[in-house]
């Protein structure tokens, strides 16, 4: 294409905001233009994100700063959840969006406030936003204007699933036991997330009430409104910096062989260039640093677990961004993002 497509990033000092950068520097179909940063507008990008020396010499600017919309073509926003609907009131209609918090996944206010913790500034908004799990959305993402990016946990748990109940295989309550690292939890350094406490540590947390359970279940009833809701999710906190590793137990209505799981799958995901099928158990290793998603599964009569391993940054939050963006300019949806992970 002649002419590069002009992106803003509100919400660039984060991890999110770094990988975006990260990324988009090696897209060929587009242009950083704008990235605001609360605490350090004023500074430039490369001295956020020293990684970023030699690609970027943006300054970021205040995230209250409005520059000239009309001049973007899309915004990424990488905001910590609910400061993205008080900058949406200000967009004009015709901006396209992909929203990286979790601020516009739910369709139910209540539900919002009971997980988020407070009140939606413009829950108005939130019918002009596609969830977008490209995977089981590509659709749905290729017809939208605006993307409500997946969280990562969410994102691992329903490549897992989505299929199974999307077939109607499944009875009784599915269990998902899942690992999360560290950067999870956002740059500012916390008691739960300090090096020193984080690297020696493992438990487990938010027990029974994940920000993310609303949404994956909003996505299973899409994909079949029968399904019987049984859903407990434990996540934990473990040593490492990137990474979700998901084991999903479910229960089958029937007995299946692991070449009939395997046919499933491949039909799902045959064309999706990121979703990867492995014999037994993946590794987080092995995505780090990539947009893929590995799957893998053992079955054994009625019993079925399946095992997704993804990197929390990027398949988890902005390589899916970049990837639903893709869909969003009719570009193939791989574009700039074919980058094999980092192992060891």
């Amino acid at each position: 294409m002649s002419e590069k497509r002009k992106i803003g990033i509100a919400g660039a000092s984060g991890y999110g905001g770094g990988e975006l950068l990260r990324l988009l520097y090696g897209h060929p179909f587009v242009e950083v233009v704008w990235v605001t940063a609360h605490q350090q507008a004023g500074q430039r990008v490369d001295a956020i994100h020293p990684h970023l020396r030699g690609f970027c010499d943006l300054v970021c600017v205040d995230t209250s700063a409005n520059p000239a919309w009309d001049s973007l073509d899309l915004l990424f926003m990488a905001l910590p959840h609910g400061e993205s609907p008080r900058l949406v009131s200000k967009l004009p209609a015709s901006l396209r969006v992909v929203d990286l918090a979790g601020d516009f996944r739910l369709r139910d206010a209540a539900l919002y406030r009971k997980f988020y913790g407070g009140e939606h500034a413009c829950f108005a908004s939130q019918k002009d936003f596609v969830y977008g799990l490209t995977e089981l959305q590509r659709e749905a993402v290729q017809k939208a204007h605006r993307i409500a990016n997946p969280g990562c946990f969410a994102t691992a748990i329903l490549l897992g699933l989505g299929p199974l109940i999307a077939e109607d295989i499944t009875t009784g309550t599915i269990i998902v036991d899942a690992k999360t690292g560290s950067s999870g939890s956002g740059a500012q350094a916390k008691a739960g997330t300090h090096h020193p406490t984080r690297d020696a540590s493992f438990h487990a947390y938010k027990s029974f009430e994940h920000q993310h359970v609303p949404e994956i279940k909003q996505l299973l009833y899409d994909l079949n409104p029968r399904w019987d809701g049984g859903f407990v999710f434990q996540p934990h906190s473990a040593p490492m910096v990137r990474g979700i590793f998901a084991s999903c137990y479910v229960t089958l209505r029937e007995a299946w062989s692991s070449s009939a799981i395997q046919n499933l799958y491949n039909k799902a995901y045959g064309t999706s260039p990121f979703v990867r099928l492995v014999q037994g158990s993946p590794n987080v290793l092995w995505v780090r640093g990539s947009n893929f998603a590995d799957l893998g599964f053992v079955v054994e009569d009625r019993q079925l677990i399946v095992f997704v391993a993804i990197d929390n940054l990027v398949k988890g939050a902005s390589g899916q961004a970049i990837q639903n963006m893709n869909l969003l300019f009719g570009w193939p949806e791989q574009t700039g993002l074919l980058i094999p992970g980092a192992c060891p």
